[in-house]
């Protein structure tokens, strides 16, 4: 039985924007950078896999880990998992930091969500764990 999420990717074409937007504005615990490849991040008990999609589409050379080629193009997007006062802090962050907030609402069952744009265009959102029912 599946019982969580362990990683979620986006994917990106800056990983240096990327790093500086995760890591510093963020402020995710950065794991590892793998060249112009990947970057993971911590986030709560899951990891944040950020993938350059010019670099994972390529075969791997024959003593990489078995890992299929993948990628996407265009905007991703994530929800990371916050109550309602660490929502008003990160609002203030990015405001501060000149980074819109394209929406900040109400669910109808009350949760609060906001979303925003990372550096390369993939939607970002906060939301309440109420928004579904994981109080």
């Amino acid at each position: 039985m599946i019982d969580g999420i362990l990683e979620t990717a986006l994917y990106v074409d800056d990983l240096d924007a990327a790093e500086a937007f995760y890591d510093d504005l963020l402020g995710l615990t950065k794991i590892l950078r793998a060249g112009d490849r990947h970057i993971f991040f911590r986030c709560g008990p899951g990891i944040l896999l950020i993938f350059n999609p010019t670099e994972t589409i390529k075969l791997p050379p024959a003593d990489a880990l078995p890992v299929p080629p993948h990628g996407t193009s265009g905007a991703g997007h994530i929800c990371f998992r916050m109550d309602g006062e660490a929502i008003d802090r990160m609002a203030e962050k990015l405001n501060k930091a000149g980074i819109a907030i394209e929406s900040d609402f109400r669910w109808p069952n009350g949760a609060r969500s906001i979303y925003f744009r990372d550096p390369a265009g993939n939607s970002l959102e906060c939301a309440e764990p109420k928004l579904w029912n994981l109080e």
